[in-house]
């Protein structure tokens, strides 16, 4: 009945925070009960799910504030995750998710794990010399969200991000792409358009800046994000391919926050997660579980001046059901 933390292995900060945020959700851990337990001992040695269920049970069975993920542990090392290194939690999240996929063998699982967190999006391009269009659909685990625009200007809070992410973006100079109808390469407009959103939403805050010839660095700045989100309210008309009774499933609720801290080179992860049976906020800190307020969750909305502080780094919402 208690939040259970996990102990730290050596640098395992990012793998805790991704896996509290997996095993705190109810609907993912209703599918991983679920799963066909594999036959021999080296079979269930190197499956994800499994380990993972048996940490699960180990978490709610024993009487210990804290237990250690030894074994999920020693199962990743086989799928080449490795340990005592610093991960990205965005990469890792997306390791541990391709990983459940691709070892859980009940097709019926493998379409509600699939439900539960996959984004899909359509992606339009029209040349702006003929107007042909290309239309492209995709999933995406993540919606990856910039926090600066093409000029490097910041965008003031979560709902600015998005709006952006889904702007309409003109594909010029070397940028722009082959048009079979124009028999050369021609300006594109790009334009993304939502089609349907997981009960589990994933967005992850692009806050370590790629740039070609200087250092990864971490972009802290203060970014507020609500404890509700409706995409009916963010979207305009354009940015959506889905009929009504899928928008009407838009609205959010925030779950968990994976926030980081300190440099792109030395850092830590922790997750504040809300439960769902409670309602209360917990911060998991590796063994450290703490009940905490919403005032606390707001300290990771960032810092311009302070980027070794905790900062938010990926945001889980969660489908608020009807009354």
């Amino acid at each position: 009945t208690e939040a259970i933390g996990l102990y730290n292995l050596g640098q395992s900060c990012c793998l805790n925070s991704v896996l509290q945020v997996f095993l705190m959700n109810i609907h993912f851990t209703g599918i991983l009960r679920r799963i066909t337990v594999p036959s021999s001992c080296a079979e269930r040695r190197n499956n994800v799910p499994y380990q993972m269920l048996l940490l699960l049970e180990k978490m709610q069975c024993g009487k210990c504030k804290a237990v250690g993920p030894t074994d999920l542990a020693q199962c990743l090392l086989q799928h080449r995750v490795r340990l005592f290194v610093q991960h990205d939690a965005a990469q890792l999240f997306l390791t541990l998710w391709n990983l459940l996929k691709k070892q859980m063998k009940k097709p019926e699982l493998l379409e509600e794990l699939s439900d539960l967190y996959t984004i899909c999006i359509q992606e339009h391009l029209v040349c702006q010399s003929c107007s042909s269009e290309i239309k492209t659909n995709s999933t995406m685990l993540t919606l990856p969200l910039p926090v600066l625009d093409a000029n490097s200007h910041r965008l003031k809070t979560l709902e600015n991000c998005l709006q952006y992410f889904f702007h309409p973006e003109e594909l010029t100079g070397q940028n722009m792409c082959f048009c079979e109808q124009c028999g050369r390469k021609t300006t594109f407009l790009q334009s993304m358009k939502l089609v349907r959103l997981p009960q589990t939403l994933t967005l992850h805050l692009k806050r370590f800046c790629f740039e070609r010839l200087s250092p990864t660095h971490k972009l802290s700045h203060y970014l507020p994000f609500p404890q509700e989100l409706d995409f009916n309210e963010i979207l305009t008309e354009n940015q959506c391919q889905a009929d009504d009774s899928e928008k009407a499933t838009w609205q959010y609720e925030l779950f968990a926050v994976v926030a980081h801290s300190g440099s792109s080179s030395c850092g830590h992860y922790c997750a504040y997660i809300r439960s769902l049976t409670e309602g209360k906020w917990y911060c998991f800190n590796d063994s450290v579980v703490c009940q905490v307020s919403w005032d606390d969750v707001k300290c990771t909305y960032g810092h311009s001046n302070l980027y070794w502080r905790e900062t938010a780094y990926l945001l889980i919402y969660m489908r608020k059901h009807p009354q």
